[in-house]
């Protein structure tokens, strides 16, 4: 799924990370560690395809099979959830969005206020979208960011929830006690 050899990252004179080695097989759970700062955020985004690495080699799957949900949950803030899954269920080309859609606003919690607009909603309730956003389309490789990040306590139990699901996981966090356990290879960042 993922295969990294001596992968490296930089921004100028400044060295992010080095001689980094993955390999994620379809099913794994790559637990990605270290304190703010220390470069979990760009390794994931050159796992999405978002940045390219400096040095080292990397494959990974095809686009279209891959989620990201980064610090921000990237959804229209002034479009309402069904709007937003609307317009990215058309991007991906989803034939049966409308019932996907539904599905995934019932499960977050969000099918209540589906007809109001994001701007209005907590930073948990824009995570809980950007969850369904990054579901819609069933990638079978997940990269998660600090996926935690503004959920309130029936938040992340539906989030634990999505790691039951079967995928291939690579997840960053500075807090890695609730996931820990899943992990089926780990990295930490100093």
């Amino acid at each position: 799924m993922i295969a990294a050899r001596s992968l490296a990252k930089r921004y100028g004179e400044h060295r992010v990370f080095a001689g980094i080695d993955i390999d994620l097989r379809p099913g794994g759970f790559l637990l990605v560690t270290g304190p703010n700062g220390s470069g979990k955020t760009t390794l994931l985004r050159v796992l999405a395809g978002l940045a390219a690495p400096t040095a080292g080699s990397l494959r990974l799957p095809e686009r279209h099979t891959v989620g990201y949900l980064g610090h921000e949950p990237l959804v229209y803030r002034e479009l309402t959830p069904l709007e937003n899954l609307t317009l990215f269920g058309r991007l991906y080309r989803l034939p049966e969005r409308g019932a996907r859609i539904g599905m995934l606003l019932e499960r977050f919690g969000l099918w209540e206020v589906r007809h109001e607009r994001v701007s209005t909603f907590s930073r948990g309730m824009q995570q809980r979208l950007g969850l369904c956003r990054v579901l819609l389309h069933e990638p079978s490789l997940l990269l998660l960011d600090e996926p935690y990040n503004a959920l309130d306590a029936e938040g992340c139990e539906l989030l634990d929830g999505v790691f039951d699901e079967h995928r291939t996981w690579v997840v960053a966090t500075h807090e890695p006690r609730r996931v820990e356990q899943r992990a089926t290879e780990r990295l930490a960042f100093a």
